[in-house]
């Protein structure tokens, strides 16, 4: 008999629950499920993996986003499910719910900044005055340990209980009042020895001195006994779980707190969950990693042993192994496999996979990034495609250019601009400025095979050596691209406008142009620099149509000035970026070895590297902007829209707090009032750039990514709002070629225009698109993160170690993470890696500190002197980083420099010297 009935669910049959005890909770019916639901007894969300650390997974908090995520702890309470899975979730108890450091500590020091619970109750419960340390002894019975007991209350009188049931205190105070009897009864026999009254309890139960504070974790006494965690009055050190897998996680639940810390307002608290059924399997439970012989010997299976951490081992069968493989193991662990996920039942603690494929020795280029595609279920299989050429409005006598990567060969946009005399009708003169776009749907026709496998891809997938295109290369590099010198069918968005960039009319059709020439960035930014600048022909691509570069170049410093205007407008409206920088790569043209890095500057004094791409991206987010009204006029419950929600407001006040403890204060009431406080960080100034970036990383923690929606699946217009861009409605137009939304929205485009019929897609029809098209953006995010970290792995590797500045942005107990300013990477130091005199000391913040004790230099003698070397780590302190590569293959750690603290300073130290 299945547990459950969703046959999406994996297979989990109960024919040994006899004789196998149930490692994990069965899942839920459907049935039972749909009740909960319906009742408020179950939520459903998204499940999300932490990356550094798989014991940690959340779901959106289903309160909304000024509220915290649900936290699940552990791979039990994950119950299988994987990230990216659609889960239904249980809220656990009270007492389950995980202590907020900061907010615990400020409601016992009385001065919590917060008045009202997360539903918006007053709070009025105070918190109970701690003891001081001379009121209080410690009680130890067996392996279960208490420092919380005041002395008065050995005098107590317990009054008998007919139930005999008594609170754990109270069995406690019993069991201390017992203890003293014992002892004065001891001293009145004059005897030292330890040997008990039998009416008396036995001399495992202790009573101590304040002195040593220690306590096992009620609820798990075996846990308890084997390893004491430390439990300890309120503000002192905060204490440290281990986790089933080893690792160290700073968690406090409220079961572990003090019986007077109970009253403690939720605000303090985050909630936890535990999965209770799958709703969805969005992820596609496949992985590479290495085969390993099973622990216990068994030649029946082998352990498959993911690359990423997210994904459970999973256990294969004997019969798929290479041949060999238990005769000379050594010999396969270099190679890497992919390995699918077949069924995880609850009985047991692996999963059981199928081995798919070898991909090739561990390290290859090749190996890691078809093992990345496959794992995030990206199609890449080839296929061609021609359609007929169709005449509409011909703009081929236009000047019109593309302005992309040099090597680009997919060319879907294109620019275009025209002096006139009279831009609205009253004789004030302007500009005519085009964005046509490649008429991908032209070729595309709905509900063909080519428009699913577009559908199904969803998005092309860049990785740095190379993409993994939504559609056929015959489409996106020769029939559909806007190549120079080519008739070519468009789909355009055209304005007229003032010379301040004021829009007074707008035009869409589709259309044919002729580019005349394809710009690189590099050639935009040389116009904008030097303006004035001789112009040497051979110097640039080859031109088309007798067309001159001094007319190309005059065109470009009209957009220049109309995209400063409308940027400089979209900002004081309220427009807001956290700019992240990007790596780039200098690949071997034979091999696609990367041989150095950089990562593009952000936040430079203009004119920067980054206005030719500003140039551009002005023109296509004004393109995007008004074709989502226009949609949303004619369709506004179908249209295909991108919405960017709030910041979670929860951890938004957690950040901004930080950033005022750190000692630079943002304002962030609205995205206008935050990008208003960014800006004061910005310009050319290295120590500025720096700090902007930290502030960035920071801040990208509470911002939400964006999304497509229905327009009808939202409850209110106002749902549509794109908060980043500080605009009503929002789409995607302007990349067809790679994006499959673009391609509907083109379609409703069309069809608003009266090209072609409307489609008889339904909202729910609509809003499933929506939603897949979002899962593959996500995926190939994943993997071009993933890409751009297996080939920084290989430049420390071949080029390590790695020097460079680094800047403390989040500090652990025995760990801290830096970001490398130069390329704008965050890794994690772990103190255990460095040379260490004796442990760190940590104190909780905000803002926390570790305190370190290196162990002094070796003098010419090769003699360490006798000094132990301090240095306190906290958030925005400025470190030397060392990047050195490990054994694994694309895998490096950070190490730091040791500084004396003299030597070591923080970003504000470092503005407040400076000015």
């Amino acid at each position: 008999m299945s547990l459950y009935h969703n046959s999406n669910q994996p297979v989990c049959v109960a024919s040994n629950q006899k004789t196998r005890k149930p490692y994990f909770m069965p899942y839920m019916s459907l049935e039972a499920v749909t009740r909960g639901l319906a009742n408020g007894d179950l939520l459903k969300g998204s499940l999300c993996v932490n990356q550094r650390n798989y014991e940690e997974s959340y779901v959106d908090n289903p309160d909304g986003d000024d509220q915290l995520d649900l936290l699940i702890l552990g791979v039990h309470d994950r119950n299988r499910a994987l990230h990216g899975d659609v889960v239904i979730v249980r809220i656990k108890e009270r007492m389950n719910w995980v202590i907020r450091e900061n907010l615990y500590q400020a409601w016992r020091a009385g001065h919590l900044n917060v008045t009202r619970e997360d539903n918006g109750q007053p709070i009025t419960i105070p918190p109970v005055a701690v003891p001081k340390p001379d009121d209080l002894v410690e009680v130890s019975i067996g392996g279960l340990t208490d420092p919380h007991i005041r002395k008065a209350n050995l005098s107590l009188t317990i009054p008998p209980n007919k139930d005999r049931k008594y609170s754990r205190q109270t069995m406690v105070i019993i069991g201390a009042q017992l203890e003293v009897a014992r002892r004065e009864y001891l001293a009145a026999q004059g005897s030292s020895s330890t040997l008990a009254h039998p009416c008396l309890p036995s001399p495992e139960v202790q009573v101590k001195t304040v002195d040593s504070l220690s306590i096992g974790r009620m609820g798990d006494i075996s846990s308890s006994t084997s390893s004491h965690l430390s439990r300890k009055l309120p503000g002192v050190v905060k204490r440290t779980q281990v986790t089933s897998s080893g690792k160290r996680a700073a968690y406090r639940t409220l079961s572990e707190m003090p019986d007077e810390d109970w009253g403690v307002p939720d605000v303090c608290l985050q909630k936890t969950a535990e999965v209770m059924y799958i709703m969805e399997m969005k992820n596609c439970r496949a992985a590479m990693g290495q085969l390993k012989v099973m622990t216990d010997g068994n030649r029946n299976w082998a352990l498959f042993s993911p690359t990423d951490s997210r994904m459970p081992r999973m256990m294969i069968p004997a019969d798929q192994l290479p041949s060999g493989f238990f005769e000379r193991p050594q010999d396969f662990a270099k190679f890497i496999f992919v390995a699918r996920m077949v069924e995880w039942q609850a009985t047991a603690q692996f999963a059981r996979g199928k081995l798919e494929r070898t991909l090739g020795v561990a390290g290859d280029l090749e190996a890691e990034t078809e093992g990345l595609l496959f794992a995030n279920n990206v199609d890449t299989r080839e296929f061609s495609m021609s359609k007929e050429y169709k005449y509409r409005r011909d703009l081929r006598d236009n000047i019109t250019f593309t302005i992309s990567a040099r090597d680009t060969h997919e060319l879907d946009d294109a620019l275009s601009i025209d002096e006139i005399n009279d831009c609205d009708g009253n004789g004030t003169p302007g500009f005519e400025i085009g964005v046509h776009i490649a008429d991908v749907s032209h070729f595309v026709f709905e509900n063909t095979e080519l428009d699913t496998w577009a559908a199904n891809r969803a998005c092309t997938v860049n990785l740095v050596h190379k993409s993994v295109p939504m559609l056929p290369r015959v489409l996106t590099e020769d029939i559909c691209s806007l190549i120079p010198g080519k008739d070519r069918l468009a789909f355009s968005v055209m304005w007229k406008m003032d010379k301040d960039g004021v829009v007074v009319d707008e035009w869409f059709g589709k259309t044919i142009i002729r580019s005349r020439i394809h710009l690189g960035y590099e050639h935009v930014q040389s116009f904008i620099e030097e303006p004035e600048k001789e112009i040497v022909e051979e110097d640039y691509p080859s031109i088309h149509d007798n067309c001159s570069m001094i007319m190309i170049r005059r065109k470009v410093m009209q957009l220049h000035m109309l995209a400063r205007r409308l940027r400089s407008t979209r900002v004081r409206n309220g427009a807001l970026r956290i700019e992240q920088p990007k790596l780039v790569f200098s690949l071997n043209a034979e091999t696609k070895m990367p041989f150095a890095v950089k990562a593009e500057e952000v936040n430079a004094a203009c004119p920067s590297p980054q206005d030719s791409h500003k140039l551009v991206k002005e023109f296509m987010l004004l393109a995007n902007i008004t074709v989502a009204k226009k949609i949303e006029s004619h369709y506004p419950k179908t249209a295909l829209l991108r919405r960017h929600s709030p910041p979670k407001q929860k951890i938004l006040r957690e950040v901004l707090e930080v950033c005022e403890k750190i000692g630079f204060p943002l304002d962030a009431a609205s995205s206008a009032r935050l990008a208003s406080s960014l800006s004061k960080f910005q310009g050319g100034n290295s120590l500025l750039q720096s700090i902007n970036q930290v502030l960035s990383m920071l801040l990208a923690k509470p911002m939400q990514m964006g999304y497509y929606l229905c327009a009808g699946s939202a409850k209110r217009k106002e749902e549509c709002h794109h908060y980043a861009l500080n605009v009503p409605l929002y789409t995607h137009f302007t990349s067809p070629m790679r994006r499959y939304a673009d391609i509907i929205v083109h379609r409703q485009l069309a069809a608003a225009l009266g090209y072609i019929p409307p489609s008889d897609k339904t909202v729910a029809d609509l809003e499933k698109l929506a939603q897949h098209c979002n899962d593959k953006k996500l995926a190939a995010k994943a993997v071009g993160d993933s890409s751009d970290d297996t080939f920084f792995g290989l430049v420390v590797k071949q080029n390590g170690p790695i020097e460079a500045c680094g800047v403390v942005i989040s500090v652990m107990d025995a760990s801290f993470d830096v970001l490398v300013l130069k390329y704008g990477v965050v890794k994690r130091v772990y103190v255990n890696r460095l040379d260490m005199a004796r442990d760190p000391i940590f104190i909780d913040g905000p803002p926390s500190q570790l305190t370190l004790f290196w162990n002094p230099p070796l003098s010419s003698a090769q003699e360490r002197n006798n000094a132990v070397i301090e240095q306190t780590i906290q958030m925005c302190t400025v470190v030397d980083v060392v990047l050195t590569a490990l054994p694994e293959p694309t895998k490096y750690q950070a190490l730091i420099r040791m500084r004396p603290q003299w030597e070591t300073h923080t970003l504000l130290e470092l503005m407040e010297a400076k000015a």
